[in-house]
């Protein structure tokens, strides 16, 4: 009855849920990493989406020239 009695005369602290670690500088996911970017590790789609991003940043480049 302690534990009861406690809580009669104190109430209940609530308290935040601890927060999550900030960036610790890893790479969580395969698709940011630098050799998935560039397609350099060998795969066909990704050389493929990395030409996709170039011609993309081209674009882009051009457009801020004008």
């Amino acid at each position: 009855m302690d534990d009861f009695e406690k809580i009669l005369e104190q109430g209940i602290n609530f308290s935040s849920a601890p927060k999550e670690q900030a960036d610790d500088g890893k790479v969580k996911t395969k698709a940011k990493k630098k050799k998935y970017i560039t397609g350099a590790h060998g795969s066909g789609s990704a050389k493929q989406k990395a030409k996709y991003r170039t011609q993309r940043a081209n674009r882009k480049s051009q457009r801020k020239k004008k």
